[in-house]
Formats: structure tokens, C-alpha cells, sequence
């Protein structure tokens, strides 16, 4: 059996430990494994990562060491050529040039879709791994790279603190997040930041502006709040204009950490669930799986299909919420 692996659209901390797993797996099953480099636009290009022996089969040693690397070594892109009919059938075409069993592919919604859409044209299997910092996706309760991206955040706030207390400030600090609050609500716990703003959650300005008010009476001097890109007031600026026309009573700066949560390297959680995932990936496949994502609930592994991954979003716990409400008061 030969399967194909790669990662595309936004790279996620946990790609290569998963990655690693991935080969480990196939090793010992006695799979081959091809990386097909600069995800589906590279599968277009007949791109493959340098294998072993002068071939372009992945072996042990091609990923040792890559439990701590962040990013991914296969690369990663976006394709608009995929995305059209005459893409996907080109691509089905080169897998059946290479002789490819099986496509694993790493990544987040838009890699899911493209996944989901080959699976019409191509009579191979075909399995997704979740990998985006946003946790987004509808299948698992975390996806590989969040953890990271969190810890990476949490970094960056603490710094923030001392400056906001050394000269009496409020910060607007923006995540990533389009749709989905995750990054933010989980950063806004873990940092005991005061405020989170998040798609999932309607906040009005006066309210806000109210609480800020009551904590300047409580004698605080500074205020950290968390913006996800994807609140309906805008980003970190957006929302720092919003309030300050509302009439905030905190002097404000708003930075945005943008792509610096992409990067790093893996912490522990997403180690382990990059090598689960992978590990289990490859065992669908061997087990005759076809069109479905990987993922946890529950601290189970999940198979769930790839159409109602893509059409559902996953949204934030409102337990998350409510504590937040209770640690920020």
C-alpha cells in the first residue's frame, strides 16, 4: 500500500510530531509513505519531500528528531488551481500516476474541503487530520496546534501586564480567530485578562465601558482585554475605537500577535495529539476507512465524516464563558 501525505493552508505547531507519527506508523505496517510538499498545489506540481535510498519513500530517519520542530517540513500553501474542476482532476490523475492507495491530509477547513472534494474525482481513500491553531473544526474538541498557540499568547500577555501596570494602560491584544473564540476565551483565562471579546458572544460597548469604569473605581490601574479577529466589532483597533468613543476610562494600546501563534515549537498536549492522530490516521486507512476526519471527544478517538465536519463549526464551550465571567469579576 502507498499513501500520500500532506499539509495545507495555515501551519499549525504539532504538523511534523504528526507527521512523524504518521511514517513511524507506516513503517512498522510496512506502508509506504510519499510527503507531498507544498500541500495540494505541490500534489499538482508532482512535488515530493527527498526520501530514502534515492527514492521518494519517507523512512525512520526521514523524521527523526521532529517532535520538537515547529511548522511543517513538507511546506504548506494554499492552491486556487485545486479549488477548480480541472485542478482536482489533475490531481486525481497524479495519484493514479504514483500508484497512491490512500491521501492523508493535514490541516484545517479549507484543507478538509479540498480533501472532501478529491474524494469525488478520485476513487482513493482518504483521511483528514485537524491542524489549525483556531480549533474550529467540528469533529474534535481540539485540534493540533491550539495548545501551542495558547501557551504562546499567554507568553506574550505576561509580558504585556508589566507594561500595562508599569504606565497605567489598557491593551487590546487580537488572536486569531475568524469564527471561532477558542484562542481568545482559553488566553483570556489562562492570563487573567479582564475582558474577552469573541464571534461567539455579543458585546455591547456601554456594558463594557460600564465594567471598565466600576474596576477604575476598585482602584485597578490597568486592563488586559482579548480580541479574536473575529469579533463582530472588528479587531484589537476596531474595538479600541469603539470603546474609547464609549468612553473608556483606561489610556489604551492595541497590539496584534497575528501569525507569531503559528509558530514555535510544540508543546507536550500538542506532541501527544499530533502523534495519536497520525497513529491513527494510518489505522483507518489499514482498516478501510475513506472520506473521514480524525479527532478526540472526550479523550476518545473519533472518526467523523469529513462533509459534516466541513458544514458544522465547532463553537466555545459556554462553561468557558461562564468562567470567565467568574475569574474576571
Amino acid at each position: 500500500m502507498r499513501i500520500g501525505v500532506l499539509c495545507s493552508g495555515g501551519d499549525a505547531p504539532g504538523m511534523n510530531p504528526c507527521l512523524r507519527s504518521i511514517i513511524r506508523t507506516a513503517c512498522i505496517l510496512d506502508v509506504e509513505v510519499y510527503g507531498i510538499r507544498r500541500g495540494y498545489e505541490g500534489l499538482l506540481n508532482e512535488e515530493f519531500y527527498p526520501g530514502e535510498n534515492g527514492t521518494h519513500v519517507m523512512g525512520l530517519r526521514s523524521v527523526s528528531g521532529l517532535s520538537k520542530v515547529g511548522g511543517t517540513i513538507l511546506r504548506s500553501s494554499r492552491s486556487q488551481r485545486f479549488t477548480e474542476p480541472s485542478g482536482l482532476n489533475h490531481a486525481a490523475k497524479v495519484l493514479h500516476k504514483y500508484g497512491f492507495d490512500a491521501l492523508i491530509a493535514v490541516g484545517g477547513n479549507g484543507t478538509q474541503k479540498g480533501a472532501l472534494a478529491l474524494s469525488t474525482v478520485w476513487d482513493g481513500q482518504v483521511i483528514g487530520i485537524p491542524a489549525t491553531i483556531d480549533n474550529d473544526l467540528y469533529g474534535t474538541d481540539f485540534t493540533i496546534g491550539f495548545a501551542t498557540a495558547v501557551d504562546t499568547a499567554v507568553e506574550a500577555v505576561d509580558k504585556l501586564r508589566d507594561t500595562a501596570g508599569s504606565h497605567e494602560l489598557m491593551f487590546f491584544v487580537e488572536v486569531m480567530g475568524r469564527h471561532c473564540g477558542d484562542i481568545a476565551l482559553s488566553t483570556a483565562i489562562a492570563s487573567g485578562a479582564e475582558i474577552a471579546f469573541i464571534p461567539e458572544a455579543e458585546e455591547s460597548s456601554e456594558r463594557i465601558v460600564g465594567k471598565l469604569k466600576k474596576i477604575k473605581e476598585a482602584g485597578k490601574t490597568s486592563v488586559i482585554a482579548i480580541v479574536a479577529e473575529g469579533d463582530e466589532h472588528g479587531g484589537a483597533f476596531a474595538v479600541q475605537q469603539l470603546l474609547k468613543e464609549a468612553g473608556n476610562p483606561f489610556e489604551s494600546r492595541a497590539v496584534v500577535l497575528g501569525h507569531v501563534l503559528r509558530g514555535g515549537s510544540p508543546v507536550a498536549a500538542d506532541r501527544i495529539l499530533a502523534s495519536e492522530l497520525g497513529n491513527f490516521a494510518v489505522s483507518a486507512i489499514i482498516q478501510g476507512e475513506s472520506g473521514k476526519m480524525v479527532g478526540t471527544i472526550k479523550h476518545e478517538l473519533t472518526l467523523t465524516p469529513i462533509e459534516e465536519c466541513v458544514s458544522r463549526h465547532r463553537t466555545v464551550d459556554t462553561e468557558q464563558l461562564r468562567l470567565l465571567q467568574i475569574v474576571a469579576s
